[in-house]
């Protein structure tokens, strides 16, 4: 598909409004995803107010998309739902552990990423807000989310205000393995990451961050191991608190 391979993230929009005929096209793409059991064990929440945005930009540390996109989806790990059906049927559901959070997440996202390819053939711009996962304490509050579902992932959409270059991406060799795992050679990751690290783009970085290669500007500018720590606890107990994480 054309529209896989032309894939950019936008973080400008225009104040254009999303068509209600598209935005239903998009949801309905999204149900259409693969799903664990046919259960469809998750949620989508369409954040189109501008009072319900300004109180989520908050959640999304201040990233003006949030507010400038006309769009917001906040897809959730749901088990609620099923939860309620089954007990009305007098079936008792043993969906309360990490497992079953787990199949809720991967559901999802596979939904996520139906919308945004259906959101993209239509002309949009998309862009995945990974602070989600980060911050999901705070958009269970805004959004009222109730006991059984997790927000996983965040996509804004909108008509693009801007026309980014296409990302840079490793070498197939560097993320496919043929029929079995062979671990890679000193070598080979050096051969697989030497045109990320001596493109331009990526120079200036690690310039701009005043490190000794772009490796220090992940580790130790971008996604350090303090804010992994810190985050992943977060989320720990927000999974906990919404019920999925019973071990016995």
């Amino acid at each position: 598909m054309k529209t896989i391979f032309e894939h950019r993230s936008i973080r400008k929009f225009k104040d254009t409004e999303v068509p209600s005929e598209i935005l239903q096209k998009i949801l309905e793409a999204a149900s259409r995803a693969s799903t664990t059991g046919n259960m469809q064990v998750y949620s989508i929440i369409v954040t189109t107010k501008p009072e319900i945005k300004q109180q989520l930009i908050g959640c999304h540390f201040n990233q003006q998309m949030v507010v400038q996109a006309p769009v917001v989806l906040t897809f959730c790990a749901d088990f609620n739902r099923f939860n309620q059906w089954c007990r009305l049927r007098n079936a008792d559901p043993g969906y309360d552990n990490f497992l079953s959070f787990m199949t809720g997440a991967i559901d999802a996202l596979l939904a996520s990423q139906n919308a945004v390819l259906e959101a993209e053939y239509h002309g949009l711009g998309i862009c995945y807000l990974g602070t989600t996962t980060y911050m999901a304490h705070k958009i269970i509050d805004v959004l009222d989310i109730p006991k059984g579902v997790v927000p996983v992932t965040t996509v804004v959409i909108g008509y693009p205000d801007e026309s980014p270059d296409l990302t840079d991406r490793l070498p197939m060799n560097a993320v496919v393995k043929n029929e079995k795992y062979t671990d890679y050679t000193e070598q080979e990751i050096n051969n697989i990451y030497n045109d990320k690290e001596n493109s331009p783009v990526y120079r200036k970085f690690v310039e701009e961050n005043n490190v000794e290669s772009l490796a220090h500007v992940f580790t130790d500018k971008r996604y350090t191991k303090k804010d992994n720590v810190t985050f992943s606890k977060l989320y720990l107990d927000v999974i906990t608190k919404q019920g999925f994480m019973n071990n016995e």
